[in-house]
């Protein structure tokens, strides 16, 4: 009897444990699974959702106030730590899920980037075109909150550096990115909320840059009126491998519990069907909605100073910038070299298809003033970038022949700073350039040393706008060496590459 009755005895339950999680915001979904965890195991995660970049900026080694990080990436993480030049032991990790960012995208718009790609895949280039010229509208979550906004801030700027590596600091000294921000309409803190904000008001964009997960969860909820296409950008994209980090070494007993149960076959399979995010366990057959992303992933820069960089970068892209163009129109222009100035920037208007020409297009509420000078200022016109009749009027305006006899270079320019003084002071968040391009000397008007102290009596404002020359055909390379350092700029020399090439060396410094 003794025996039978203990035979029918259920197990008792497991002691129950409680682990503190500071963990990603989107790992909200992992809820009715965590219920299972705590059944089966008796382990419960009493979860902190943030965003990743908030949630690692909180993770201060020696000081930590929870028992476990569970983090869409560890890589913003381990910048940081290489930064502080912490020597001790890394939290031990387990991983057993990944999702990869990818553009979720309305069907109709989704075939327009199609046609317009030259293999019928996308990529950051042709996302940073479509939006410059107004064509795409896009939501992304916020970079210095989320690591979604994060790896997609990173993914666009290695590709528009065209390096073939990881991001460095050098390679952001210009922003390229203003165009593809132009298109950019919806924003929120977190990946999760970006989802969001998407689902209540999905007129608002086009696309979505999010993970493969929530795009795919999304998709299944039934709130759309129509399902996102997901695209993976062909030159490359930031993968989310969701470790889960012991911080507590006491708990490292609960922590190797919690890891073995994810790992488990079934609840693998349980993480794919409920999440949408793929597991790592390659005995688990795929669900067909997981497409084939490619190879190409993006490695985070090996440097936190870049990420930062880059941050305070995008911070600044927000409003659009204005742009003075100082263009030497004298008689030594004509023929070839005039054609070669108006190809530079019939590029910027979309004629240059390449991946670098698309990330620095003329942009959608840009702001120009192309000034022509001969022996004086010839005249001035004002440019905001609204759509194609805006970029045929800077053609139409360039088009004239030059004809003056003398070049007054620094008189010119000059006259640039003053329109730079009056745009700084009526418009103070617009950041300011100007770019000079000339292929004489300086024969007539003001000289260099008068320049300079003109320069030096400008409002604070006007004087810290930086001038970019461009040196072409007989130019004093000294002069405009020294007219570019000392505003801040640098000089490029047309003559060792291009026309056009030039231009794009300087477009979007400032």
């Amino acid at each position: 009897m003794v025996g039978l009755l203990a035979a029918c005895t259920p197990d008792p339950p497991p002691p129950h444990t409680t682990l503190r999680v500071l963990a990603s915001s989107e790992l909200t979904d992992m809820g009715p699974l965590l219920d299972d965890l705590r059944r089966e195991t008796g382990i419960e995660l009493l979860m902190d959702h943030r965003g990743t970049i908030d949630a690692t900026n909180a993770l201060n080694p020696g000081n930590y106030q929870h028992d476990l990080a569970w983090l869409s990436t560890d890589r913003y993480f381990e910048l940081k730590l290489k930064q502080l030049g912490f020597t001790g032991d890394r939290p031990i990790s387990n991983r057993f899920m990944f999702s990869p960012l990818a553009v979720g995208v309305k069907p109709r718009v989704a075939q327009l980037l199609r046609t317009s790609t030259a293999d019928q895949h996308l990529s950051w280039a042709d996302l940073a075109d479509r939006s410059a010229s107004g064509m795409v509208r896009f939501g992304m979550a916020e970079p210095q909150h989320a690591g979604s906004g994060l790896s997609a801030l990173i993914g666009v700027a290695t590709a528009a550096a065209g390096t073939g590596g990881a991001l460095r600091e050098e390679d952001i000294t210009c922003d390229r990115l203003r165009g593809f921000f132009a298109g950019r309409t919806l924003t929120a803190d977190t990946s999760r909320q970006l989802a969001d904000a998407y689902l209540a008001g999905q007129d608002t964009a086009d696309a979505l840059i999010n993970y493969e997960s929530v795009l795919l969860s999304m998709n299944a909820s039934g709130k759309l009126a129509e399902p996102l296409e997901i695209l993976y950008p062909r030159d490359g994209i930031v993968l989310a491998d969701y470790p889960l980090l012991l911080l507590d070494p006491a708990k490292r007993d609960s922590f190797q519990r919690v890891s073995d149960w994810f790992e488990s076959e079934p609840v693998q399979r349980k993480i794919m069907e409920q999440t949408s995010r793929r597991p790592l366990n390659s005995e688990v057959p795929r669900d067909p909605r997981f497409a084939d992303f490619g190879t190409n992933t993006l490695y985070f820069p090996e440097r936190k100073e870049t990420v930062d960089r880059l941050a305070a970068e995008y911070a600044g892209s927000r409003a659009p910038s204005h742009l003075i163009f100082v263009l030497d129109f004298s008689a030594s222009m004509r023929g070839q070299r005039i054609t070669d100035l108006r190809s530079a920037f019939a590029g910027f208007s979309g004629a240059d298809s390449s991946a670098e020409g698309k990330f620095l297009r003329f942009y959608q509420g840009e702001r120009l003033t192309i000034l022509r000078f001969g022996g004086q200022v010839l005249d001035e016109r004002d440019f905001t970038i609204s759509g194609q009749a805006d970029l045929d009027a800077i053609g139409e305006y360039i088009a004239g022949e030059p004809s003056a006899q003398t070049t007054g270079v620094w008189s010119a320019l000059d006259a640039a700073y003053d329109k730079a003084a009056a745009l700084t002071r009526d418009h103070p968040e617009q950041p300011v350039t100007i770019m000079l391009m000339t292929d004489g000397e300086n024969n007539t008007g003001i000289g260099l040393p008068e320049f300079l102290r003109e320069h030096g009596a400008q409002p604070p404002a006007a004087k810290a706008v930086h001038t970019y020359t461009i040196r072409f055909g007989e130019a004093d390379p000294a002069e405009l060496g020294q007219a570019a350092s000392a505003t801040g700029g640098r000089m490029v020399d047309a003559n060792a590459t291009s026309l056009s090439q030039a231009f794009k060396e300087i477009r979007g410094c400032r």
